[in-house]
């Protein structure tokens, strides 16, 4: 019977690391994450957890949805697609950002990835290749997903740096938060990120699928020093809503999944404001948002910091404010 349930739970594919991830798994708790087998914790998540805020942490990050953008047309399509505005985002930079229906309702939100000049990589919570095909029709561009042959960590923890320095990265110390760079690893391109979604210092690791197993065999020679320790997705859980960062099907639902009317979110009333850019003169949503802005939102995410003792991990809080009808959940 048990057997049936982890065959039901796990996914089919596996990424790269997996090998190594289950050489260092103890309590058999594992997921499917878009298709991948993935772990919740590999040791005890509050140790995990205590890794990404004192040492240094290491997170599969390979079944995270990413897509290859290139071509002529490939930043007005960019620019079209989201809120933000694309022309800011140099090569070599990164940028966080959310795309919605015409109704200004949010489809889901990512990063996109300047490489070069007219490549991009746009990483995404859930799959939009039926999205962003017709939304590039008439235009010079060309959408490849590209999740399967390009394996990700995430190395995240305030001893991070000193674990990619000893593995002879060079010139780390001059790359700013959002930026990325390209560099040589045995031979094999590795692009090398300053981003992360734990809130910490913390960088993300972006290699040809066949050079994955040495490259953590390098982080964790380098890293034993230091505190290394692989993590599962519980723990990542608890950093990211630390540090105030929206997941999809958690925290809104994707307006393309909604069944019910109302379930979907704009951008503003998850606290995303500052990624609509009004000054844009075309963006899906865009009319929508720019009455909701006028009018005023109906709903609205926040943050509550409860003092003493925080409750437990996927617990809720609901209360009523005293003398308003209004509800407050966390």
């Amino acid at each position: 019977m048990s057997k049936s349930i982890v065959e039901v739970t796990q996914g089919k594919l596996r990424s790269a690391f997996y090998p190594r991830l289950r050489e260092l798994d103890r309590v058999s708790e594992w997921h499917s994450w878009k298709g991948y087998t993935a772990a919740n914790a590999l040791y005890d998540a509050s140790l995990e957890y205590f890794a990404i805020r004192n040492s240094t942490a290491v997170f599969d990050l390979t079944p995270m949805i990413k897509y290859r953008i290139t071509g002529p047309d490939a930043l007005v399509f960019l620019d079209r697609l989201v809120t933000r505005d694309m022309h800011k985002v140099k090569a070599g930079r990164v940028a966080y950002a959310a795309w919605c229906d015409d109704q200004g309702q949010v489809l889901d939100d990512g990063t996109i990835f300047h490489l070069r000049e007219g490549e991009y990589r746009l990483c995404s919570q859930e799959r939009h290749l039926s999205w962003l095909q017709p939304s590039a029709i008439g235009m010079e561009v060309s959408i490849q997903e590209e999740t399967a042959e390009i394996a990700a960590l995430a190395v995240q923890g305030p001893t991070s740096f000193s674990v990619l320095e000893n593995i002879g990265i060079p010139g780390l110390d001059g790359l700013k938060p959002f930026g990325l760079m390209h560099t040589q690893f045995q031979g094999a391109e590795l692009m090398i990120s300053r981003t992360g979604f734990t809130g910490d210092l913390g960088y993300e690791l972006w290699i040809a699928e066949e050079n994955a197993i040495a490259l953590w065999d390098a982080l964790f020679e380098a890293g034993k020093l230091h505190g290394i320790r692989a993590i599962g997705t519980d723990a990542l859980e608890m950093a990211r809503i630390e540090a105030g960062f929206l997941t999809a099907g958690v925290d809104f639902m994707p307006a393309m999944e909604t069944v019910r009317s109302g379930r979907s979110r704009s951008p503003l009333e998850l606290g995303l404001e500052w990624l609509v850019d009004f000054k844009k003169p075309n963006f899906n949503g865009r009319r929508a948002l720019a009455e909701e802005s006028r009018r005023g939102s109906t709903w609205r995410l926040v943050k509550l910091d409860i003092e003493g003792n925080k409750p437990a991990h996927h617990s809720y809080i609901y209360a009523k404010v005293r003398g308003r009808r209004k509800n407050v959940g966390f």
